[in-house]
């Protein structure tokens, strides 16, 4: 049944009044009715029936009877709007062109600034998560990743495109704020997609330097841009200066989020505050009896507690993340080698860590440190009870 209602609030969007609307309505279903009858069906005063009649008779939407009673007779839809339509299409054609040409003359007042508009697409919280996935999937060479907590949460959902861009063998490269290290989020994500840390502060996926999808992590909305514009240079120039100088977490994978965030810590506390007085120390002095376990005690670092196979875990997987080194406790003869593929001294605050750990033990350990021109260098650490 067609809804009376919806009719007459249509009408007057067409210009009519509401009683002309009502009216109107009621002769196209009542068909020829008198006056009194339109008054009583459409529920219009009896006082305003003529003068509505006489205002939808010049607006050519209604015939009234010269005869008394007075009758009236709705004109049939087709013909009492063909007019009134095609003026609404003319006015539509008329806006649509003086809409395009504004839109040339911005247009072309933008290039002559050297200005040209870009469009870029929005996506509700609701929707970044299936675009994410579709961008993953839909990848052909590389992706590279700058994350926080919230963008990473995302990837980790990701999992099974992730998967499938890996074993098409794509470069994957990911950068997470130390915060999130140890988390249940990075171990969601699949062997062979290359993890490192940097302070990060926003969510970046730059898909086959091709598209950019930005992604607000204070309302989960996000953004899809074309990477091929300034935006996207920037941005895959900005992702390539952090992974320069980001620190790998290989050697991290299989550790607990508290042993993690421990190794982090005593990263941080070397590089930021003992590397200087350490490297002074032993190079100018040759001073290497510094304690650094006491340094470290203070800034609420415990390895005293620790075994020695435990230090040498704790130093191999710091020396992994700061200069591509190792620590390796040699068996049988208890002989400690420290290596780092960087010079300058980089090895030696965690030979200090370690021969003041073994000092405390009760040895006395000899430190040996060999600088290999440009393959890094050396310590060797010799236990002596």
């Amino acid at each position: 049944m067609v809804n009376e209602h919806a009719l007459t609030v249509s009408l007057e969007e067409f210009g009519l009044s509401n009683y002309e609307a009502r009216a109107y309505v009621t002769l196209v279903a009542k068909g020829t009715i008198s006056a009194s009858e339109l008054a009583y069906y459409s529920e219009l005063p009896r006082t305003k029936v003529y003068p509505i009649l006489l205002k939808l008779e010049k607006k050519k939407l209604a015939i009234i009877s010269k005869s008394k009673p007075r009758m009236c007779t709705s004109i049939a839809p087709v013909d009492a709007f063909d007019d009134i339509i095609q003026e609404q299409i003319n006015k539509v054609n008329a806006m649509n062109t003086l809409v395009t040409n504004l839109k040339k003359m911005s247009e072309d007042s933008k290039k002559s600034r050297g200005a040209v508009e870009k469009r870029y697409f929005d996506l509700s919280a609701n929707a970044v998560l299936s675009q994410l996935r579709t961008m993953v999937e839909g990848s052909k060479s590389r992706i590279y990743i700058m994350v926080d907590q919230w963008g990473l949460g995302l990837l980790a959902e990701c999992k099974d495109q992730m998967l499938t861009v890996l074993r098409r063998d794509l470069e994957v490269k990911i950068i997470i704020p130390p915060s999130l290290l140890g988390s249940e989020s990075i171990k969601a994500i699949p062997d062979g997609a290359k993890i490192r840390i940097s302070d990060i502060i926003q969510n970046c996926f730059i898909f086959d330097e091709t598209e950019l999808m930005l992604i607000d992590s204070n309302n989960g909305k996000g953004a899809i841009f074309s990477s091929t514009e300034i935006l996207g240079v920037n941005q895959m120039k900005v992702f390539s200066h952090v992974w320069k100088n980001s620190m790998k977490i290989d050697s991290l994978y299989d550790m607990t989020k508290s042993e993690a965030q421990e190794v982090y810590r005593i990263i941080r506390l070397v590089n930021e505050d003992a590397l200087g007085h350490i490297l002074n120390a032993s190079l100018v002095s040759k001073n290497h009896d510094i304690d650094m376990l006491e340094f470290l005690e203070k800034n609420g670092i415990n390895l005293r507690s620790k075994s020695l196979e435990e230090l040498i875990t704790i130093i191999d997987s710091s020396l992994q993340m700061v200069c591509s080194g190792r620590a390796n406790l040699e068996p049988g003869t208890k002989n400690i080698t420290i290596e780092s593929r960087m010079n300058s001294g980089h090895s030696l605050p965690w030979a200090a860590i370690i021969t003041g750990y073994l000092q405390k033990q009760g040895h006395r350990p000899r430190l040996v440190y060999q600088n290999q021109a440009h393959k890094g260098e050396k310590v060797h650490i010799k236990i002596n009870s």
